[in-house]
């Protein structure tokens, strides 16, 4: 049987600034806070770092030419800020500038429309000096460097982003420490949440300000279906908890204009003033909404966990990549139950945001056989099983525009550093050789058929 897609379905990948571009102190770029977590001992698997990660900043026009010969349509990339601002809000960097606006011009003549991405958390280390997200000041200075963007690409950029993954950049930067900048501060982490939100409406009108064509505008998040690990009460209240923080707290100032922290009367006296009047109305604007789904969550009570008193637990017999569980069925219960509590309920007539699926993919250990080829099985059953699932939920009539693998070639996978490869085009990381993955000549053909078999 033949899955086909609507026409216009927008088949892509996805990729960072920091993960993939290297060059990280030339051309005047400024440090970020990554550059200095991974020179940090004991951060990053390895000891590893991205300094040069796999040089796409010097051979882009290679790359951009594998994305043609894959046929790819549409591709997301972020931008550096401190590439852009390296040493503050005033000080602008041309020729970091002038980079985008040729990979841009790449990727049009190759006839791959450019997703632009703002923040994909490498954070100037001038701005997280002055405090970093949990600061409000910051929401400025990002509107400035969108502003910048904008008025640079917007005459040929139709698709921008604000913010990737804001819960992981205030969690795993603020709460847990794993990312940069490698703070374990509960109250900084409620604080960048909100901040990370505002900066997106800030942005999203400093882009439509900025650019007289029609353009989308929208934010990525990353959200996950949660599952009790038992059915205790306990249990049960912990899934409750982590849905609220992960996923109910990002889509409800986005889609209603309401925060469901201001609900929990625990967080009271973390949050204080730190919603004030008009920010919610800010933060509601919106354009489209992309979806990150990797895997489910699946959690338990754990009252040593700060103020939240959860823990992940992962069920024993599942299937796992080396990062996660793999569990295809919950892109499709996760989309079905968005469009349901936040598109279903909104005003009649009201133009709702179109919803994208923005990362999906899977590290898994792969090499190159001795014939050449690089036989990932594993990962094309992934892909195939999870766009299996957004046809799905099409069929039931909710309108998902696009789907976005993660990620076009392998790379530099935060903290665990080059020991986890996403890539459908492999990387040598010694050579800097980039080899075709089988995943990736049949990611090629689905792109072909608008479909599946």
């Amino acid at each position: 049987m033949e899955y086909k897609f609507p026409n216009g379905f927008k088949w892509g990948t996805a990729s960072s600034s920091y993960q993939i571009e290297g060059a990280w102190n030339e051309d005047g770029k400024g440090k970020s806070i990554w550059d200095i977590f991974t020179h940090a001992p004991g951060k990053i698997i390895g000891g590893e770092n991205a300094d040069v990660s796999i040089d796409h900043y010097h051979r882009y026009k290679e790359d951009i030419k594998l994305m043609a010969e894959v046929g790819l349509k549409n591709y997301r990339f972020s931008t550096s800020w401190p590439r852009i601002f390296p040493e503050g809000p005033d000080k602008l960097n041309t020729k970091g500038l002038d980079f985008y606006d040729r990979l841009v011009d790449e990727l049009l003549t190759n006839n791959i429309e450019p997703y632009l991405c703002l923040y994909h958390w490498d954070l100037p280390l001038w701005m997280h000096e002055k405090g970093g997200w949990p600061n409000r000041e910051i929401i400025g200075h990002f509107s400035n460097y969108a502003e910048t963007m904008a008025t640079k690409l917007g005459d040929r950029v139709s698709n921008w982003i604000t913010q990737n993954e804001p819960f992981v950049t205030a969690g795993a930067g603020y709460f847990i420490g794993e990312h940069a900048p490698g703070e374990k501060n509960p109250i900084a982490a409620i604080r960048a949440v909100h901040h990370l939100l505002l900066s997106h409406g800030k942005a999203y009108q400093a882009i439509k300000a900025s650019i007289s064509r029609s353009i989308n505008t929208g934010i990525v998040l990353n959200l996950s279906p949660v599952h009790p690990a038992t059915d205790s009460k306990k249990d049960l209240k912990a899934a409750k908890m982590l849905d609220i923080i992960q996923n109910q707290a990002f889509l409800e100032p986005l889609l209603k204009g309401s925060s469901p922290l201001q609900k929990l009367k625990f967080l009271k006296p973390f949050i204080g003033d730190l919603i004030q009047s008009g920010d919610l109305e800010l933060i509601n604007q919106l354009d489209f909404l992309g979806v990150n789904y990797y895997s489910r969550a699946v959690v338990a009570h754990d009252k040593s966990f700060p103020i939240f008193s959860i823990t992940q637990v992962h069920p024993e017999g599942n299937d796992y990549s080396g990062m996660w569980e793999i569990y295809p069925e919950g892109l499709s219960e996760l989309l079905i139950k968005i469009w349901k509590e936040y598109f279903d309920s909104q005003i009649p007539g009201k133009k709702l945001p179109e919803i994208m699926v923005t990362e999906n993919g899977i590290p898994v250990p792969d090499g190159i056989d001795f014939d050449g080829r690089i036989r990932d099985e594993r990962r094309i059953r992934y892909l195939k099983d999870h766009i299996n699932q957004i046809h799905e939920v099409i069929s039931k009539g909710i309108p998902i525009k696009g789907y976005f693998v993660w990620s076009f070639m392998d790379n530099f996978e935060w903290a665990y550093g080059y020991s986890q490869r996403f890539g459908i085009v492999h990387v040598d990381f010694h050579t800097q050789k980039r080899t075709i993955k089988d995943s990736g000549h049949w990611f090629s053909k689905v792109i072909q058929d608008n479909g599946i078999q």
